[in-house]
């Protein structure tokens, strides 16, 4: 069976399900299978997993080991991004089109892979969890069009980013950097960035072990499990 299993019940947001402890599996997928409802996704991230897989796989909850991070006080701007940031090349909004941002970062190209993990499925239930106030997105806009962004979850104070596409040159970053600037001056502990990048390496990055990351996880979320 592909994707979401549909004999498997719904959760709302205000249920929990008990994934397997990654600190107890070999690998990173943790589990197969279940569905993406409000619930299984919420707790799901609670739990330091989150849903990645092909079109056309199973629902394989991941769980990488070593963690890639972003804490408030390693965010990196470069000359570069700063003097386009002041020169406000592009606007920046939140929470504006977030249902246009993950169709996009579903839809743009990337080097060296072919289709997308953002599955009808998907945007359809991450769609779902803005509408309840879980995922954001970040704009950034050039003469009245969506020409970067980039989404994710929030939950307690950890921010999950998930995906991100430009259009224009450093559209993508330069939502990426606002959203996070926002983010650490609320009180965001860190964000994680799910897997190694040099894109987000060069904003400041750092690997952390599955162990650690679970550990910091615990000390900033609360799961209700």
């Amino acid at each position: 069976m592909s994707g979401p299993d549909p004999s498997f019940p719904y959760l709302d947001k205000n249920l929990r399900y008990r994934f397997p402890d990654p600190e107890q599996v070999e690998g990173d997928i943790v589990c197969i299978g279940g569905n993406l409802s409000p619930g299984m996704l919420i707790s799901a991230y609670s739990q330091g997993i989150f849903p990645w897989f092909n079109e056309g796989d199973p629902l394989l909850w991941q769980s990488p080991d070593p963690r890639f991070v972003i804490f408030p006080q390693n965010l990196h701007v470069s000359e570069s991004m700063r003097k386009i940031l002041k020169k406000k090349l592009f606007e920046i909004s939140f929470d504006r089109d977030f249902y246009s941002v993950i169709c996009a970062c579903a839809s743009v190209s990337r080097r060296g892979q072919q289709g997308t993990w953002i599955t009808g499925d998907m945007i359809e239930a991450y769609n779902e969890l803005h509408r309840i106030g879980s995922a954001h997105s970040a704009e950034a806009w050039q003469d009245g069009s969506l020409v970067g962004g980039c989404y994710g979850v929030q939950l307690g104070s950890v921010f999950f980013g998930e995906s991100m596409f430009s259009k224009k040159p450093n559209a993508s970053k330069s939502a990426f950097l606002t959203l996070a600037a926002s983010l650490f001056a609320g009180g965001i502990a860190f964000i994680d960035c799910q897997v190694y990048s040099g894109h987000l390496a060069g904003m400041g990055g750092t690997e952390l072990s599955r162990k650690d990351f679970l550990k910091l996880l615990r000390r900033h979320i609360n799961n209700g499990l």
